[in-house]
């Protein structure tokens, strides 16, 4: 994931970001509100990288930013596909992925997340089925406008056939040799790239990260 700057070319990442385990009085955004928090006893792991021009693929890599409770990338020009390993982040409340260039279609793993309050995936390019099941059965329209693809509750779009049975989205292939050059520069970029923001940061992962522009 990299962000271009306009006149140089050169990368470049913006965010204010600190790592704390204590602050006095704290006011962050988060599911969409911006919110105060006084004399803050316990580890907050939020990260707003929203409204900058970060692009390229969402990797996977975020699946091991374990105990993070916000993630908002909103408003960039992110593509690919949102990644299983999200599924990891198991006290994840509030997840905005809005405005991008997401395709594919949502991991059905995704369900697994009991604490996702908030979900934003509006404004992309999502195909096929919405997951189904816990907080799922919670999220309105709102959450999925702008995906024409997108089919399933709270949608009007039908998911399933006759009997109910999701129906599955036809990937498209790739030759052998183009799948494994393709994932092995995604691997490689991202990993660079993700390690660059982090170490410019100064944050690791297992570091508090509270990042607002």
């Amino acid at each position: 994931m990299k962000i271009i700057g306009e006149n140089s070319g050169t990368r470049e990442y913006i965010a204010d970001c600190c790592c704390i385990n204590y602050a006095n009085t704290l006011i962050v955004t988060t599911k969409g509100l911006d919110l105060e928090l006084p004399r803050v006893l316990t580890t907050e792991i939020i990260i707003n990288l929203s409204r900058n021009r970060f692009e390229d693929y969402l990797p996977s890599i975020i699946g091991d930013l374990v105990g993070l409770r916000t993630l908002n990338l909103s408003h960039n020009g992110l593509e690919g596909i949102i990644p299983a390993s999200l599924q990891h982040l198991s006290v994840l409340e509030s997840l905005d992925l809005s405005s991008n260039k997401i395709g594919g279609e949502i991991p059905q793993q995704l369900a697994s997340l009991t604490f996702l309050a908030v979900l934003n995936l509006s404004h992309n390019h999502l195909v096929g089925c919405i997951p189904k099941g816990k907080q799922f059965d919670t999220f309105e329209n709102s959450s999925y406008q702008g995906n024409d693809g997108l089919r399933g509750f709270p949608l009007s779009k039908d998911c399933g056939g006759d009997d109910g049975v999701p129906q599955a989205t036809t990937p498209v292939e790739l030759d052998d040799d183009e799948e494994e050059e393709e994932e092995e520069e995604e691997e490689e970029g991202d990993l660079i790239s993700w390690q660059a923001v982090l170490m410019g940061f100064g944050c690791g992962l297992d570091s508090s990260l509270i990042c607002r522009r």
